[in-house]
């Protein structure tokens, strides 16, 4: 996989975040924040070094379908997720 999740916003407009430099004790904060700060039809790109299922159950309880996750990579050690915020 080719992607950098430390670069900042890429030439192709998505937003990266990797979670793997942020405590876990503020992670699913610090995530949240995030997508609430996208535009509609923003993309942030996660990466972590592990599959986020209870993140992705509070995102979808969270924002009720506004946020579409798309598995970029689900490799062991390395998960990138492309999240996508449709209008309300």
């Amino acid at each position: 996989m080719s992607h950098d999740c430390s670069m900042p916003k890429g030439p192709d407009g998505i937003y990266p975040f990797d979670a793997r430099g942020v405590a876990k004790r503020f992670r699913h904060a610090a995530i949240f924040g995030a997508l609430d700060a996208l535009f509609p039809g923003e993309i942030m790109r996660f990466c972590n070094d592990h599959d986020p299922l209870p993140l992705l159950a509070q995102i979808e309880q969270r924002y009720q379908g506004r946020v579409k996750v798309a598995y970029v990579a689900r490799e062991p050690g390395q998960v990138v997720i492309d999240f996508l915020l449709s209008a309300a």
